[in-house]
Formats: structure tokens, C-alpha cells, sequence
């Protein structure tokens, strides 16, 4: 059964806003909300600094010192992180290689694909077994 990415109107706004800031490295972050087999409800966005430096227009590395911040802000505010955005400067909003082997089962993976500093696409995505599949983004 495909699964449903509920992402509120505010949250993807910040999203964009940060995406486009970045442009044109890679912006990433994490997902926090609650979710299930079926359905993935995004509550709020955490950002997180991209520590690659050398391929930062076409990779990420999300700090660890971010993730675990994340984590404590999920925890204090009854939520947990359900997955890792990230943008795709003057790229599909599809999963790479790289990404797919960073994934982690379950976890929600949003995409933002950004051309000359705007957000053109909004796509998220899932693995299973060792491909992605892609989730239903439901706004609002």
C-alpha cells in the first residue's frame, strides 16, 4: 500500500525559503511529525548545516550535532523524526545513488528540486529492500 507525506502549507513554505536560500549548494534537514506504515504526518521542519564542503552543490552530509538536536526537540515537543529533506540544486527531485545509500527503512525522504534559486518540484520518497518508492505529498 503506498504511503501519503502530509506536509503543511507553513512547513513546505520554510522549506522553499531555505532550499532557495541555499541555492546553489544543498540544504538539508530533518522531518519531525508522526508516522505509520501508511501515512506520514509532518508537523514541523528542523534544519541541519550540510557538512560537505567539497561537493556541496551535489551532496549532503547532515550534522550529527543537528540530528541529535532534532531528536530532543521531537522528544520535548511529543513527535519524533519521521524523516531527512534535502535539495536537489539544478537536479530532479529523485533520489541518487548517494542517497539511496544513506537511506534508512521507514524514514521519510523529501526532495526539493531547485532551478536558479527556485523550488521547482517537491517529491518525497521511501525505500524498500534497496529501491525508493515514491510517496503522495499531500499539502495542507
Amino acid at each position: 500500500m503506498p504511503c501519503v507525506l502530509l506536509l503543511p502549507p507553513g512547513v513546505r513554505a520554510e522549506l522553499e525559503a531555505q532550499a532557495a536560500t541555499g541555492y546553489p549548494d544543498e540544504t538539508c534537514g530533518l522531518l519531525l511529525g508522526l508516522s505509520n506504515s501508511v501515512r506520514c504526518s509532518v508537523v514541523a521542519q528542523y534544519p541541519a548545516h550540510n557538512l560537505n564542503r567539497e561537493r556541496a552543490n551535489d551532496r549532503f552530509v547532515l550534522d550529527p550535532q543537528d540530528y541529535l538536536a532534532a531528536e530532543e526537540f521531537a522528544e520535548d515537543t511529543g513527535v519524533e523524526v519521521v524523516g531527512v529533506w534535502h535539495s536537489h540544486p539544478d537536479h530532479p527531485a529523485r533520489p541518487s545513488e548517494t542517497d539511496r545509500a544513506m537511506a534508512w527503512p521507514g524514514w521519510s525522504y523529501l526532495i526539493l528540486s531547485v532551478t536558479a534559486g527556485e523550488v521547482v518540484d517537491v517529491r518525497s520518497w521511501r525505500l524498500a529492500g534497496r529501491e525508493f518508492y515514491e510517496e503522495e505529498v499531500h499539502h495542507g
